[in-house]
């Protein structure tokens, strides 16, 4: 069958920013505007304050929350075989098997939700059991089911009533069958008028007449005055024998406990490792809502669809997502230093040296000729103003700036008290833990064997700089093991005056800020003036420091 593929995924850094989310935003209705294929900002972690507060001024719903690219059972080729009733036959669902070559029908109620799953074993097993001659009733078998299966008639009784009791007889002679015919047997009789008489006297709850023969008057008359139900159909004794059983429902036969079934949303991995513990073929799918959707099987995994994603705002693959290697990455757009990521083919990759992604992305949307819209240039003035501490990060470029400006104008506002409210908001502590602010805006970097982190929050005042570092300080070396990295940072960068208070926690920090800033390091804490990006003036000197030591050792 034909894969409907599935939309891009723009996506950021973890630990999102106000940069990462919003030039996803922007960039996903840029590339929806121009056509094509159907993208989705996407977020890979939970919002800041200060991007919460941005989202909300100009009225934009958050993206979707995605933290892993890797494969999913949706990312293959489903086969959308539907589902049965519960009350087809096993004859019928036989059928179906043969006609559509697969080994397991699901059955499914009114709803479509799962109620179990029948394959041709269970059917062949069910045919084999000869000496079950109480299945039909047992089952509670439709008559419709008995007149589809034998291609019959039903000239005398209710077709729409079930079997309730009775086995399944071959009638032959009366002297054989009057001490063997219980009350409510189905018993499939020949032509013969003695022995269809014999069967309803005997009070048979069914007689099946073979070979299309005739029912004389008489004894559709005393089949009605007895309560018989009479059944003609084309087929001979032998083939109405073989096929009677068959009438019975597959609810009857269905495997309902413990079902083996995956949802659309199950990654590959753990599919495939279930499949290969068992030896069934074919595995049911339920879709978001939970309800079937299909089947899948072993075969189905070879024909994989990566996710596709555009990367903004980062190109290491210790900020992206989980399963990034798995993913087919179409686009980076970027501002930063050019990590370690590999792809598997040529992306469009646009990296330029200005202090946000946001400007990249508003000098895109001037290439294409395009203006956005009021809430989207919003958006894209607020990345700008966050990620070059509104012109004072060292970051910051006169294209920045003008970019700044030019989206100010269309988004409506007053760009330096916008800016106020906005830093405001994202210093505010109110009901936030160590923990919350610590990790807002955290990245992992690495080169080589060198692998630290660093974290940052910004500032307008004195006072709210002080209130983190007093809240973030005893939780350093809780953070330390939960990002997995031999040492942490954290930049409390004071806005106005163009400073920032590092703390540092891990083996030999306190030597590397020495060494890396010539500045005084004592008690987990170092003041530097004039440090304000951490792009810029943070990542490279620790990076210099920490591999002239590498290389001393």
């Amino acid at each position: 069958m034909e894969h409907t593929r599935h939309k891009v995924n723009i996506i950021g850094h973890q630990n999102p920013d106000t940069d990462s989310i919003c030039s996803a935003i922007a960039y996903a209705w840029l590339k929806n505007k121009l056509g094509g294929a159907t993208f989705e900002a996407r977020r890979a972690g939970n919002l800041n304050r200060e991007t919460a507060f941005v989202l909300k001024y100009f009225g934009v719903r958050a993206p979707r929350l995605c933290t892993d690219v890797s494969p999913q059972i949706k990312d293959i080729d489903i086969r959308r075989q539907p589902g049965i009733a519960p009350e087809t036959s096993l004859h019928e669902a036989w059928e179906q098997m043969r006609d559509t070559e697969i080994d397991t029908l699901c059955m499914v109620d009114e709803h479509n939700e799962l109620l179990g799953l029948i394959t041709v074993k269970d059917i062949a097993n069910a045919n084999m059991d000869l000496f079950d001659t109480g299945v039909l009733a047992s089952a509670r078998t439709s008559y419709r089911n008995v007149l589809k299966t034998l291609g019959g008639e039903m000239i005398c009784g209710d077709p729409d009533a079930r079997i309730t009791t009775g086995r399944i007889f071959i009638g032959s002679s009366p002297e054989a069958m009057e001490n063997s015919i219980g009350a409510g047997d189905l018993v499939l009789v020949s032509n013969r008028y003695e022995t269809q008489m014999c069967a309803v006297e005997c009070g048979a709850g069914c007689i099946v007449v073979c070979c299309g023969a005739a029912v004389p008057r008489s004894i559709l008359a005393r089949a009605q005055e007895k309560g018989c139900r009479i059944i003609t159909t084309p087929y001979d004794s032998y083939a109405a024998a073989r096929l009677i059983s068959t009438a019975a429902p597959v609810r009857h036969f269905m495997r309902s406990a413990e079902l083996l079934k995956f949802s659309v949303n199950t990654p590959i991995e753990d599919a495939r490792k279930v499949m290969a513990s068992v030896r069934h073929r074919y595995f049911p799918i339920l879709d978001e809502k939970g309800r079937y959707c299909g089947v899948v099987s072993r075969r189905n995994l070879l024909n994989l669809h990566r996710k596709q994603i555009i990367l903004v705002d980062h190109n290491e693959p210790a900020q992206a997502v989980d399963g990034l290697d798995q993913a087919e990455i179409l686009e980076i757009i970027d501002h930063h230093r050019i990590g370690s990521l590999e792809t598997g083919g040529p992306v469009y990759f646009r990296n330029e040296p200005v202090g946000c992604t946001a400007t990249i992305i508003w000098r895109m949307y001037g290439e294409h000729g395009v203006e956005p819209p009021k809430k989207i240039a919003g958006l894209l003035l607020s990345a700008i103003l966050s990620d070059t501490l509104m012109f004072r990060s060292p970051t910051s470029t006169p294209l920045d700036e003008a970019a700044a400006r030019a989206l100010a104008a269309i988004a409506g506002v007053d760009m330096t008290a916008y800016a106020e409210q906005m830093f405001e908001a994202g210093a505010d502590l109110t009901g936030r833990t160590a923990e919350d602010v610590f990790f807002s805006d955290f990245k992992v970097f690495s080169r080589g064997d060198v692998k630290f982190g660093v974290g940052q929050s910004s500032y307008m005042t004195a006072r709210s700089r002080a209130a983190a570092e007093e809240l973030v300080a005893p939780y350093l070396p809780e953070a330390l093991g939960q990002a997995g990295v031999p040492m942490v940072f954290f930049m409390f960068t004071d806005v106005q005056k163009q400073a920032t208070d590092l703390m540092f926690c891990g083996k030999d920090a306190a030597a590397i800020v020495q060494e890396a800033f010539h500045a005084e390091a004592a008690d987990g804490k170092a003041v530097l003036p004039g440090v304000v990006s951490r792009k810029k003036q943070l990542i490279p000197p620790l990076m210099a420091a920490l591999q002239a030591r590498a290389e001393e050792e």
